[in-house]
């Protein structure tokens, strides 16, 4: 009897051992938050913010069958800084508005595609160009290993550029696990603005995780002048080049 009681005992301690690493199952949707801000909000290379610090933030639904609905903000200073002294021009912030679905084709390659609205609250752009600054992009991604190609393509006019509809802009990544919560992203990127010419940007991203709150450098430049022939400024930034090489700083905090 005793011997008996004793094997009970064992095997409902090996199946509670075995309940308790079981894998929780799969929650139907995820719902995701981040702020932080960075010493300079840069994007294909040019700066938003006048080379000046911008606050950051966004949230993220996803659900399990590969749907995902999502929203990023930032401050900028590029549409206020585009007043000539003829017509001035407002916008602060800008608000991203996207949504897609992400799946996999095998073990090796999975894809992402789906729509971007960038959306400048209460912009005044108009007055500048004659063309609203809010753009909407298109866009594919296919991914292998720490490698991703992706490409946006602009339905609309291109952040306010007159008759540029129809922009893309070709862009590879990579990201790479260095072990201890560090990571390290390469980027290179080409964007086509329809009868204007197209330029290119690079980048070199280090970063840190320490459980939710990630430190960023990236050294950030561009060819806009090699391939323009001259720098990338505006009436309210005088000289300031914006599309020239940066270090940007950056903090953010995921929740």
């Amino acid at each position: 009897m005793k011997l008996k009681a004793t094997v009970l005992l064992s095997t409902l301690v090996l199946s509670g051992a075995v309940l308790a690493q079981a894998k929780a199952p799969e929650p139907d949707y995820t719902l995701s938050y981040n702020i932080g801000g960075v010493t300079e909000y840069r994007y294909r290379g040019i700066s938003q913010s006048a080379r000046k610090p911008a606050l950051q933030g966004g949230i993220d639904f996803a659900h399990k069958s590969g749907f995902y609905l999502g929203t990023w903000a930032s401050t900028i200073r590029w549409i206020k800084d585009s007043s000539n002294g003829v017509a001035d021009a407002k916008g602060p912030v800008e608000l991203d508005v996207y949504g897609g679905y992400k799946g996999a084709i095998n073990d090796t390659f999975s894809y992402d595609v789906g729509g971007l609205e960038y959306w400048y609250v209460g912009n005044t752009y108009k007055n500048i160009t004659g063309t609203n600054a809010n753009t909407f992009e298109l866009y594919g991604a296919l991914t292998a290993g720490p490698t991703t190609v992706k490409y946006s393509h602009a339905t609309t006019d291109l952040f306010g550029t007159p008759n540029s509809k129809g922009s893309g802009y070709l862009d590879v990544s990579a990201t790479f696990d260095l072990g201890s919560g560090f990571s390290l992203v390469p980027h290179v990127g080409a964007q086509r603005i329809k009868n204007l010419g197209t330029y290119h940007d690079a980048s070199l991203t280090l970063a840190k995780d320490w459980s939710g709150v990630v430190a960023s450098a990236a050294v950030v430049t561009t060819d806009w002048a090699h391939k323009f022939g001259f720098d990338y400024t505006l009436p309210g930034t005088g000289t300031k080049n914006l599309a020239g090489t940066s270090l940007v700083l950056g903090i953010k905090k995921n929740f």
